[in-house]
């Protein structure tokens, strides 16, 4: 448990003080009641019970100004974190590399199906929208809770021969999980390549995401031998490369998970880890109410000890 206001619970030291004072008050007031009354009434009166009842009133005072103590200190506890569902962002590479060919039947199309896979995964609590980055960035899908709406915007992404701006597709993707509030903000970053285009660096887009209080994981897309593309203009091949630092990097500096795939059946077990992670993300929920219920209860039943059909006479 975990306190909000951790403070308030200096309040607790005034209880004993409380109980000091109704003991020099009820001593004073039996010395005053011996110098007046008659032994002989005293010991006809059941001593013990009228005490339990006389100072009854009492006690439940205690236990309601330390359940009141208890809800200032606003207490909280670990609970699930799909009450108020999560905001996953996922942010998909679409540059040329994406159309090799060692996953099939491409590796676009390939993530493209763990992407649906992970979207139909998801509680209909989340709010799932996807960014689609090349030489820039875009947004495929905005944040919403309806699967629907982004598997068809997924099922319209096509195969683009640009370059690889992870720097602009992770800082798009960290404005789209941030556009709605209270809600824990996550994002899958899937890219085969190296940053080598885009107007936001890997270390900006980085220090975005840490300060708008982000979580990225990061699948790493990429083959067990290098994958040929096509030739440059002079001739020489070229091949599709995996910047492995740069995506640990990303993932570690933002609390998040980096993953590294080899074919379209790995992706899938990956995407399929991750969605059951994300499920059961967890935050502190606070549990006041409780404790102000519970004083309620007592008030509720101490005034009736005092007041009612079997009220306690001093």
């Amino acid at each position: 448990m975990e306190f909000g206001f951790i403070n308030a619970l200096f309040l607790f030291l005034f209880i004993p003080l409380l109980i000091f004072i109704y003991y020099r008050y009820n001593s004073n007031k039996k010395e005053s009641i011996l110098k007046f009354s008659s032994l002989k009434i005293i010991k006809k009166t059941n001593v013990k019970k009228n005490t339990i009842r006389k100072h009854l009133p009492f006690l439940l005072g205690i236990i309601i100004l330390s359940l009141a103590i208890m809800a200032l200190a606003n207490p909280q506890i670990v609970t699930i974190g799909v009450q108020k569902g999560i905001n996953l962002g996922i942010v998909l590479d679409g540059s040329e590399s994406m159309a090799a060919s060692d996953y099939k039947p491409t590796r676009l199309e390939a993530a493209k199906n763990a992407v649906n896979s992970l979207v139909e995964k998801t509680s209909e609590k989340n709010n799932v929208g996807v960014v689609l980055f090349e030489t820039g960035a875009s947004t495929i899908s905005y944040l919403t809770p309806v699967k629907e709406k982004t598997l068809n915007s997924v099922s319209l992404i096509q195969q683009g021969n640009g370059a690889t701006a992870i720097g602009d597709g992770l800082s798009l993707g960290v404005d789209m999980v941030s556009s709605i509030p209270d809600s824990k903000r996550v994002i899958i970053l899937l890219s085969d390549g190296i940053q080598n285009s885009g107007l936001v660096s890997i270390e900006q887009s980085i220090q975005y995401a840490i300060m708008s209080n982000v979580q990225v994981h990061t699948i790493g897309i990429g083959s067990e031998k290098p994958v040929y593309i096509r030739d440059d203009i002079y001739g020489e091949p070229q091949y599709a490369e995996l910047d492995e630092n740069t995506l640990k990097n990303i993932s570690k500096s933002t609390g998040g998970s980096y993953f590294k795939s080899l074919d379209e059946q790995t992706l899938n077990k990956i995407v399929l880890e991750l969605s059951s992670n994300i499920e059961y993300e967890t935050e502190l929920s606070t549990i006041s109410d409780w404790f102000i219920g519970s004083a309620i209860g007592f008030l509720v039943l101490d005034i009736y000890i005092i007041y009612g059909k079997y009220r306690i006479i001093a």
